[in-house]
């Protein structure tokens, strides 16, 4: 897998390597294709450089930083940004946002913890991968999309109520940790009211 050396003009989503699991490697390329600022935190870090990708942040304890200070030699120019009590996500995207970026992919969040991404949507746009899918937030309750004939995943409160529409019918989803389910080609319309995350498979 080659390295990317482009200027990062801040143009495409950033791309938040957060944990080890929950996603593959055709994933991972597809995500690198545009040449994305590239955060890891400490904990994938080293599986990340061991894949041959050039990282631009380092997420990560000050101490980790300190006894790794030969990662700024061997992945110059990289930036190292602590994280507070490890919260690497609170960091990262705190960084991405000084730095005016407007949109990260997240690999991997568990769709289950959605909740604790609601408080970054008014920062910046966030997309996250896990385990196949690629979550978008339904940020107005409101969400249309074409698609072909495939298993969706609604991720949001407890009870939260949902309608999908369809050409041919309406329907109303009670969303629970396991809603997912088979949907026809065309175009969908979801609607509640409140956020919401539409899970699509890759």
């Amino acid at each position: 897998m080659s390295s990317h050396h482009f200027v990062k003009e801040q143009q495409e989503p950033a791309l938040l390597i957060l944990t080890t699991e929950g996603w593959d490697l055709p994933t991972l390329n597809s995500l690198l294709e545009w040449v994305p600022t590239v955060l890891v935190t400490q904990e994938t870090v080293f599986q990340v450089l061991s894949l041959g990708i050039k990282v631009d942040v380092i997420v990560g304890h000050p101490d980790f930083h300190q006894d790794n200070e030969g990662l700024s030699e061997a992945q110059f120019p990289v930036k190292f940004v602590p994280a507070v009590d490890n919260d690497y996500l609170d960091a990262s995207i705190a960084y991405l946002n000084q730095s005016t970026h407007h949109a990260v992919n997240i690999l991997a969040f568990d769709p289950t913890a959605s909740k604790k991404l609601e408080p970054y949507l008014d920062l910046m746009d966030i997309v996250f991968v896990c385990e196949g899918f690629r979550y978008s937030p339904a940020r107005k309750g409101i969400f249309q999309k074409w698609l072909p004939k495939t298993t969706i995943q609604l991720k949001g409160k407890e009870g939260q109520m949902v309608t999908h529409k369809t050409a041919k019918k309406t329907e109303l989803i009670n969303l629970t940790p396991a809603a997912s389910f088979e949907v026809p080609k065309g175009m969908h319309w979801f609607e509640s009211d409140g956020l919401f995350w539409m899970g699509t498979r890759l």
